[in-house]
């Protein structure tokens, strides 16, 4: 057993205001993210978790990474036939969330989930290194495998039959868009009243903001 009461630290190195906040809440994320990223520290700031209900019932979160956003939404790739793939099948409801420790910023997204265009998965496709799109189609994503050496195998097998040929998207593989209903914005503030705003698509798709408290 390990009591982890004293972890604990002040949250000190900003603020969220309406006053200096934007009426479109992709124009904020767009300029928190490249703010994240002059803070420094975050290797990966595009890494975010998405959520999904399993199944089984179950909420299930992993990280993955976004890809693009636009005034749409939010786009990650992954494989359709895999777990959270075959979770927003059944229920496109998602949550998308990014916790920026550097700068002390979290942004949580909930919103629809579909797939994109083939054309706009084909282009992503092509764009990724030969190893990654042989790793697309030798992983049967969240299936059991008996072994490590199972998939290096296979992995090699593939690069010898592909030596000569293009490597075409597999049709089980692309990308999903999100498009948000709901994005909060956190930023820690002192003694745990940290600021939290968060944005709400009406029925006319302007966005309703409100002040939630810590």
């Amino acid at each position: 057993m390990e009591d982890l009461s004293n972890y604990r630290r002040s949250y000190e190195k900003s603020e969220l205001l309406e006053s200096n906040i934007p009426e479109d809440p992709i124009n904020l994320f767009h300029r928190w993210f490249h703010e994240v990223e002059d803070f420094g520290g975050n290797e990966e700031v595009n890494a975010m978790t998405v959520s999904t209900f399993g199944l089984d019932g179950f909420p299930k979160a992993r990280v993955v990474l976004l890809k693009k956003y636009t005034e749409e939404g939010f786009i990650f790739y992954t494989n359709y036939n895999s777990e959270k793939g075959k979770a927003i099948e059944q229920n496109p409801n998602v949550c998308l969330s990014f916790f920026w420790h550097t700068a002390e910023r979290q942004v949580i997204i909930k919103g629809i989930a579909e797939k994109t265009p083939d054309i706009i998965s084909d282009n992503y496709f092509d764009s990724r290194p030969d190893g990654s799109k042989l790793g697309a189609i030798v992983s049967n994503q969240s299936e059991i495998i008996p072994s490590r050496e199972y998939l290096e195998q296979n992995l090699k097998q593939l690069e010898v039959d592909f030596k000569e040929k293009t490597i075409d998207r597999p049709k089980h593989w692309g990308g999903y868009l999100v498009r948000p209903i709901t994005i909060e914005f956190w930023q820690g503030r002192a003694n745990r009243l940290h600021d939290r705003i968060r944005y709400s698509l009406q029925d006319d798709y302007l966005w309703k903001i409100d002040r939630l408290a810590p």
